[in-house]
């Protein structure tokens, strides 16, 4: 005789489905996403040929979308005289190992890109980006290289920007 199984949420877009485990659940991967939450300012500028640029001024609000599995950031404000802003999904995938993070701008492109930590460095890895944050002053500061490259091969600096934590 077949052993019973409990209905429950196994994927919230299926419904009930009867399972004979838990799930996964989070773990200490998860918790690391919670250096990001909370609410910042972002200022910076554009690098253009190695030399400061137009400036960078955004609002940024990282927060754990519910679940507590991923976590949702939003973006506003401003790269020299241009509105810019955007939404990221930032999320561990269990079956991969990897942490992964999509981002949807406000000129409609969609970027996503790998993230690995180390202690309290997190590196952005995408098609033509990269970027490098340092956690710093307990995790109330971020330090951002981002970086693109057109051959694939070759990095170029394209912005520097600091996150203060304000909230």
């Amino acid at each position: 005789m077949a052993e019973e199984t409990t209905p429950r949420v196994v994927a919230v877009n299926r419904g009930t489905e009867h399972a004979d485990d838990q799930g996964s659940g989070r773990g200490p991967r998860h918790d690391a996403l919670g250096a990001w939450v909370g609410r910042w300012i972002n200022e910076g500028h554009v690098i253009d040929d190695g030399s400061p640029g137009p400036r960078i001024t955004t609002s940024d609000v990282y927060e754990w979308a519910p679940g507590g599995f991923f976590l949702v950031h939003s973006a506003y404000g401003r790269i020299g005289e241009f509105d810019v802003g955007g939404t990221e999904i930032i999320g561990y995938d269990e079956t991969s190992g990897a942490y992964r993070s999509h981002f949807f701008d406000s000129q409609g492109n969609v970027t996503v890109s790998s993230l690995v930590a180390r202690g309290d460095t997190w590196t952005y890895q995408g098609d033509t980006t990269r970027s490098t944050v340092e956690f710093s002053d307990d995790h109330r500061v971020q330090t951002v290289l981002h970086e693109r490259t057109d051959d694939g091969l070759t990095y170029t600096p394209s912005m520097r920007v600091t996150l203060v934590k304000v909230g």
